[in-house]
């Protein structure tokens, strides 16, 4: 089944349980200033869920186009992409459970064609403390509904996704309990953080599983929320249940609504029973165009194409929707993602027409179900081609510009290397392949030399872009601030917890989180998170002074100041300490800001995430609440 047929035969299926198919929304939101893109599909019906009558009624259908920009780095690998669809149906006070739990299961396995025994099933374990009941409900339902089918489906309880990788799976066990972490859905997280009057409510989430065997360097033991690759989460059923009280108690809603959203081509990639999310057919078939420019086979460049695939599918939908290139805002990522493609489509030997060529593959795929992309084929095509034309131009000044490196130096080096890349677009290969052409040796340790000067350059933009890719063009609003200086404090809290190896490798700092990489070898315990997470909520609530002052660079390292860049900096630094007048510093860094004036400001400190980056390299994913 192709992903075009299973996004329609949803839509078909839900409009004969009594909903009304809606349009997609714009890409780009037209009432939210708050971010650059629509990132759900529920990101457009927040209103609705909240209160607001809809004029198509209580139950609504769609499918929405999606752009996460946060994931752009990410794509490379075999399931993550900047653009995808959302399937969603929605009920605003019309049913609940008993009906949605179904609906989805029987989409999944008699409309999608998926096989009952790959699936599996995630719901809330419930508070205690809080006072919010375990939602056996959900448990019990889905139970019934596998065991009607001849499947056996015990019910685990699990706790965390840490919890999760220590204690695995047993033989029958098909329904897993889970904490807020990973089966509770509020605007604000987890419920602790909802404030008074604030809607939330329980999940469920189904899985897919492709049943590679299991990467113990994500945990010891998989588990439906694992990482390593042999699950992938399908679709999400949210029930929107409870109401926070003043008194912080959870009272049941009066309306009780359900969102759910499955991911049209994480499903198409269950179908195809490939866990490469790049072999169903709105993918391959750039895949092949790519293949017949380049004479280049997938399995030789995975990463390359991936890259071109996903960021020109991307691209076509942000152009039909209005967006342009420029060097702010949506135009910004946009440029950022044709620049991307070009660059990855010249390391497979494309010196033209890519970004066209490859459009108008991906244009024809949709033709039949989103019609307003044939409709505007020229127009798309035109935005795409001037882009790729300016952006080729300056990469025939690199080459002029490495003629002339190779008219004075001796041997081109991985500083030059870089700089054809950073300033030119001139990936790696290009320089090496040049230089030969050019009879000019390429030193031995260029890779070296290279990779450290990208490592400086990526912290260099991750600061000035910081913001812009999620949470609009927030770089200097006060959450990005409060998160920034946070940051501080737990590189500080890294090194004084795992070690004085701990260096910074990346960040990115948007207004709704902070990532951070750093050098590690092993997964981090929850021992070790919660210490650096008592650590610096500590220095928070003693509310410490945030102070900069100019130094010398010399003068700045004697002090102790880290410093991502290394040797790299000028004659003179801003070095950031926060600590107390007269004590020694928590912290002293040298950084460009922005900062909070003192550390009371901040609010609570939270790990939500921490996994691997790379070899050798950890990445936490944390937020102010």
């Amino acid at each position: 089944m192709t992903t075009n047929e299973i996004r329609d035969k949803y839509l078909e299926f839900m409009e004969s349980k009594g909903h009304a198919v809606i349009p997609r929304a714009n890409i780009v939101p037209s009432d939210d200033p708050t971010t650059l893109f629509t990132g759900s599909g529920m990101q457009p019906l927040v209103p609705y869920l909240l209160g607001q009558e809809h004029p198509a009624g209580d139950k609504l259908v769609d499918s929405q186009a999606c752009f996460r920009a946060e994931d752009i780095d990410e794509v490379g690998d075999n399931r993550h992409t900047t653009f995808f669809e959302m399937l969603g149906n929605w009920s605003l006070g019309s049913y609940f459970k008993n009906e949605q739990l179904p609906y989805a299961y029987e989409f999944f396995t008699k409309i999608a064609g998926l096989d009952p025994k790959n699936l599996y099933f995630t719901v809330f374990i419930g508070d205690e403390k809080l006072g919010i009941p375990k939602d056996t409900e959900s448990a019990e339902i889905l139970q019934k509904i596998l065991e009607k089918e001849g499947i056996e489906a015990k019910i685990a309880e699990v706790g965390s996704e840490e919890d999760g990788s220590k204690r695995g799976m047993k033989d029958g066990e098909r329904i897993f309990y889970y904490d807020a972490s990973k089966n509770w859905w509020s605007r604000s997280g987890v419920p602790q953080n909802m404030p008074a009057g604030e809607p939330g409510g329980p999940d469920s989430e189904v899985f897919y599983d492709f049943g590679p065997e299991h990467d113990k360097s994500f945990g010891e033991h998989c588990h439906p929320n694992c990482d390593c690759g042999r699950f992938l989460e399908i679709g999400n059923s949210v029930f929107m249940q409870y109401r926070k009280n003043e008194d912080r108690s959870f009272s049941e809603l009066p309306q009780k609504n359900v969102d759910f959203g499955g991911g049209l081509e994480r499903i198409a990639a269950a179908a195809n029973k490939d866990a490469d999310m790049f072999k169903i057919d709105v993918l391959w078939s750039c895949i092949e165009t790519l293949q017949e420019l380049s004479g280049k086979k997938y399995d030789d460049h995975k990463e390359e194409m991936r890259v071109v695939a996903d960021h020109l599918r991307a691209a076509v939908f942000m152009a039909v929707d209005g967006v342009t290139p420029s060097n702010t805002a949506q135009g910004y990522v946009m440029r950022r993602l044709l620049r991307r493609a070009i660059r990855q489509g010249l390391a497979l030997g494309v010196n033209s027409r890519l970004s066209e060529t490859v459009g108008e593959t991906v244009i024809n795929q949709y033709a039949g179900s989103m019609p307003e992309l044939k409709e505007n084929e020229l127009r798309i095509l035109e935005v795409l081609r001037a882009e790729e034309d300016n952006f080729r131009k300056t990469l025939d000044r690199g080459v002029r510009e490495l003629e002339r490196i190779a008219g004075k130096e001796h041997k081109l080096s991985g500083e030059h290397i870089f700089k054809l890349f950073d300033t030119y677009g001139f990936p790696p290969e290009l320089s090496i392949e040049d230089a030969k052409r050019l009879k000019f040796d390429v030193e031995e340790n260029w890779q070296k030399d290279f990779d450290q000067h990208m490592k400086e350059q990526r912290e260099r933009s991750r600061t000035a872009t910081a913001g812009m890719f999620k949470g609009g063009l927030a770089d200097q609003s006060e959450q990005t601030k409060k998160l920034h200086t946070a940051t501080h404090l737990m590189y500080e809290s890294l090194k004084r917890v795992l070690g004085d190896h701990v260096v910074q490798r990346g960040s990115n700092i948007t207004p709704d989180r902070l990532r951070f990489d750093f050098s590690h070898p092993q997964k981090m315990t929850g021992e070790e998170k919660k210490a650096v997470e008592d650590l610096v909520n500590e220095q928070i609530r003693a509310d410490l002074k945030v102070e900069w002052k100019e130094y010398p660079t010399d003068e700045a390292f004697k002090m102790g100041a880290s410093g991502a860049f290394g040797d790299k900096y000028g004659d003179t630094v801003k070095v950031y300490t926060v600590g107390n007048p007269g004590e020694k510093p928590f912290s002293i860094e040298i950084c460009g800001g922005p900062h909070v004036e003192h550390t009371g400001v901040i609010g609570t400190f939270k790990i939500k995430k921490e996994e691997s980056s790379s070899a050798g390299v950890r990445r936490i994913k944390a937020v102010i609440e």
